[in-house]
């Protein structure tokens, strides 16, 4: 199974920076599509990608595991 990642942080700095997804799409030079894919753990980041988002979005380097590689943490429901 593949590794599914939290982007929530991401998407409020995208919706925080850009207003929508569309027009930080268009940003980043990625369709629409492409990266709601992503953020839907579809498909995975490039590292380019994700250096590029980083410029865009101003993220700290500090700050890069926060945004990218938060792991969705499944909830086991005990009885």
């Amino acid at each position: 199974m593949p590794n599914t990642y939290d982007y929530r942080k991401l998407r409020g700095r995208i919706k925080e920076k850009y207003g929508t997804q569309s027009e930080f799409s268009k940003k980043i030079g990625l369709s629409e599509v492409s990266v709601s894919n992503k953020l839907n753990n579809i498909v995975d980041w490039g590292q380019e990608e994700i250096e590029n988002i980083i410029i865009a979005l101003e993220i700290p380097y500090t700050d890069i595991q926060d945004y990218f590689f938060t792991h969705i943490v499944e909830k086991n429901s005990t009885i």
